[in-house]
């Protein structure tokens, strides 16, 4: 008798968890609204990098090395001088490869190769007001590749800050637009995921190395930059 009590007492067990499971909202049942909202901050660049290279080819690999080595020194002691701190001068790439000769005539291979030899550095100033006698001055110095030019601003933190309130914002004023117009109201909100997109203005061109230095700076406009924020919210609807 007490072995068919405790059967019985278990199967009852057994039902009332059945009966409580079923009693709970399946999470995919729940009606959801995703909106996505944006955010913009507007900021004037205070740094700027520049990648600023060497290019040399020559018959013999030993002797164009040895020329952009030269070469190349000239330039970073020229960007010393001109007031760039060791700390924010950084070698980015070098290489040497061998290219194949074409004749000019017919394009095809002479048997001859050139041996081509890059040296770039990665150059960071926050005197924007001289970056444009920078260029000037690393072109004279021998730099016949200046490439990208990008601006930031090194402390956005707080305007990011502020974008992705306003990008939360503008997804909640959206999902509560949404969910009127159908009848219902928000709930909770389900998920969240956010991007930052910082678009940086480009400035591209090529020096000449051994060139003149031109008499007036380059000229340079940083413009303002605009930062964006993007999100991504779900809520729940009621």
């Amino acid at each position: 008798m007490k072995t068919k009590s405790l059967i019985v007492l278990t199967v009852m067990g057994l039902a009332l968890l059945l009966s409580a499971c079923g009693s709970t909202v399946n999470p995919s049942n729940i009606r959801t609204l995703s909106v996505s909202g944006s955010g913009q901050a507007y900021l004037a660049p205070d740094i700027a990098y520049i990648y600023v290279g060497v290019h040399t080819e020559n018959p013999t690999a030993a002797d164009a090395v040895s020329q952009n080595t030269k070469q190349t020194q000239t330039v970073i002691d020229a960007i010393k001088k001109a007031g760039i701190e060791e700390k924010d001068i950084r070698t980015t790439n070098f290489s040497i490869y061998p290219q194949d000769k074409f004749d000019p005539q017919t394009g095809t291979p002479t048997g001859q190769k050139t041996y081509v030899v890059d040296n770039t550095v990665y150059v960071t100033t926050r005197k924007l007001d001289q970056l444009g006698d920078l260029l000037d001055t690393v072109v004279g110095a021998g730099a016949n590749t200046v490439n990208s030019v990008q601006f930031d601003v090194a402390n956005k933190a707080e305007a990011l800050k502020q974008a992705r309130a306003d990008a939360v914002k503008d997804a909640e004023a959206q999902a509560k637009e949404l969910a009127g117009a159908a009848g219902l109201s928000l709930g909770q909100i389900q998920s969240i995921s956010f991007l930052d997109n910082q678009p940086v203005p480009l400035f591209d061109g090529k020096g000449g190395g051994g060139g003149a230095v031109a008499q007036a700076a380059v000229p340079i406009q940083p413009g303002q930059l605009s930062f964006s924020v993007n999100v991504n919210i779900t809520y729940a609807l009621k």
